[in-house]
């Protein structure tokens, strides 16, 4: 069993950063790939970036590449989603997503969080 708790969401103008991090609790947590998801309202949830259980291999929706980047440190059992060059269309509410690598990029998961608000304001 593996429990995911998000933070580090909030309100920030366009162009602006944020880094949110996903603790998890459970000793098989870096045998996980690990991903972000987001939902807009009124939209569906979408891919955003996902992480092999190494950390070595990562994948981004093309509409956050080469502004956000997703690490993980197994020992602390975290990872984190660093969003830099904020877009208003990039509010959401961002999940934290654990399971294989191939499927959370098809918005498949074993594990998923809460969520956590992001708002970016133009």
């Amino acid at each position: 069993q593996v429990q995911l708790v998000e933070s580090g969401g909030g309100l920030v103008q366009a162009g602006g950063s944020l880094r949110l991090s996903c603790a998890a609790s459970g000793r098989t947590f870096g045998s996980y790939a690990m991903g972000w998801f987001r939902q807009a309202p009124g939209k569906e949830r979408e891919f955003v970036a996902a992480i092999s259980w190494s950390g070595g291999n990562t994948y981004y929706s093309d509409s956050v590449k080469g502004r956000f980047t997703l690490s993980r440190d197994n020992a602390k059992n975290t990872v984190y989603l660093q969003m830099n060059s904020l877009k208003p269309e990039d509010t959401a509410v961002y999940f934290c997503a654990a399971g294989g690598l191939i499927v959370l990029r098809r918005l498949d998961y074993d594990y998923l969080g809460q969520g956590t608000q992001v708002t970016v304001s133009s």
